[in-house]
């Protein structure tokens, strides 16, 4: 009888993809986690279909698109239906024991579905947020040598990258190259003092001795020297594996919820707006044996493309529920093609939006008036401006109204085929600015 193939999933919170050196970023923020990607495979453009945390991770474990789990925003009033496909669940009715080492359970019950064994690292921190890597390896490395000779399946929520970004003493010194942090005559960050978390860190985390952080690039440091420090303690986790001689027949897979806004298009520290810096997440996967050395995915994917992809590795059959595709022959290279040639992403947090994606476009259309006063309509031309800095609405008029057409009409059509009529981030709401934050 062929043994079962063990998984651990590890996911980061808030972990864009273009601040790791496997994806090409200048400062080396991720050696061991480049390393895993040279171990295996990358894919190169996968992207949140729902952001922030709530209902990404609900698309991840449901291989489902936000508008069939309905959970399309964060902290909102919707409960994932009791039918709904879960990932940990396929695992444990096949006899894995499972196991997450994640505390969204705490919020939002359906995250704590078919797990064995649930632990919580938080219990004992003022916030959900302030878990730390090494709280999570305090708990989970004696989980596995508990049970590695059992076959299991192990998600791992990491919470270090997400807002407030607090590294330790020793990292605060790594990748600023400003003068002054607390420079009182720099104003870049004034207009983010107007909003809820730009107030609480300007008097809590960003305040030194010297004053308030003033400079936006050390923003950008901080979120840096979080990826190492969590980088710098993932060998705990993938040591342990090689010490029990579980990792031949362990499938490693690393995703992230969403990205990160930094400093762009006037989002500080935060993961809304339809962006690249926000929907673009890392996804790695490492199966000696099975994926090859160095593999690199151009196609591009989707979080819902996830869940289906992990059961077929494991040779568990995929539920019809789910709206994912597999990709995993492409991670093994039996495959070649593949891959989605749209990405539809919704809002309905700080703010409520729909965005298409093609292979070079991206149309983003707000429903309300934007948060950050951003235009109700924005296109970019992906290629030219990857940064997403130009919007294009008005020069391309067209293909803006082209892109919106089939957008409206994606909508329509998922909706018609549930029974529904309204468009759910109109009937949600932005549930955030209600106050309801539970660790976004």
């Amino acid at each position: 009888m062929q043994k079962k193939l063990n998984v651990v999933l590890i996911t980061i919170d808030s972990l864009r993809a273009d601040h790791l050196g496997c994806y090409g970023y200048r400062h080396s923020t991720s050696p061991n986690i480049d390393k895993l990607a040279a171990q295996g495979a990358l894919a190169e453009n996968l992207f949140c279909s729902a952001i922030p945390t709530h209902p990404s991770y609900t698309t991840l474990y449901t291989g489902q698109h936000a508008i069939r789990h309905k959970i399309v925003a964060h902290a909102g009033k919707n409960v994932l239906a009791r039918e709904a496909p879960f990932l940990s669940e396929f695992f444990l009715h096949e006899g894995y024991t499972t196991c997450a080492a994640d505390n969204l359970m705490r919020n939002r019950l359906w995250f704590g579905r078919g797990y064995e064994y649930y632990i919580d690292s938080s219990l004992k921190r003022p916030l959900i947020v302030n878990v730390t890597c090494e709280d999570l390896h305090a708990r989970v490395v004696p989980w596995l040598r508990n049970h590695a000779g059992e076959p299991f399946f192990l998600f791992l929520h990491y919470w270090d990258t997400h807002y407030p970004f607090t590294p330790p003493p020793s990292y605060r010194h790594l990748f600023y190259e400003g003068d002054n942090p607390t420079d009182p005559d720099n104003h870049s960050l004034d207009k983010w003092w107007d909003f809820p978390f730009g107030m609480i860190a300007r008097d809590t985390w960003l305040r030194t001795p010297e004053g308030p952080v003033t400079d936006p690039a050390y923003l950008t440091a901080l979120y840096d020297q979080e990826i190492l420090y969590l980088d710098d303690h993932l060998p705990e986790l993938l040591g342990a594996l090689d010490d029990l001689g579980l990792s031949e027949n362990t499938l490693v897979v690393l995703v992230a919820d969403h990205g990160e806004s930094l400093t762009e298009h006037n989002i500080f520290c935060e993961h809304h707006g339809l962006y690249d810096c926000v929907l673009h997440i890392p996804f790695i996967a490492r199966l000696p044996g099975r994926i090859p050395p160095g593999t690199r995915l151009p196609q591009m994917l989707r979080m819902q493309d996830v869940a289906p992809t992990v059961l077929e590795a494991a040779g568990l059959p995929i539920p019809k529920e789910m709206d994912g595709k597999s990709f995993w022959r492409l991670l093994t290279g039996e495959a070649r093609d593949g891959g989605a040639s749209r990405v539809v992403s919704l809002e309905s947090s700080w703010q409520c939006k729909w965005s298409l994606r093609t292979d070079r476009y991206k149309l983003i259309l707000s429903r309300i008036q934007d948060f950050y006063g951003n235009p109700m309509r924005e296109l970019y031309d992906l290629e030219a401006d990857p940064q997403e800095e130009r919007n294009l609405a008005e020069e391309e008029k067209a293909l803006a109204r082209e892109m919106e057409e089939e957008l409206e009409g994606w909508i329509a059509d998922r909706l018609k085929a549930l029974g529904e009529s309204q468009d759910p981030v109109v009937a949600h709401g932005p549930s955030l600015l209600e106050g309801n934050w539970d660790g976004a």
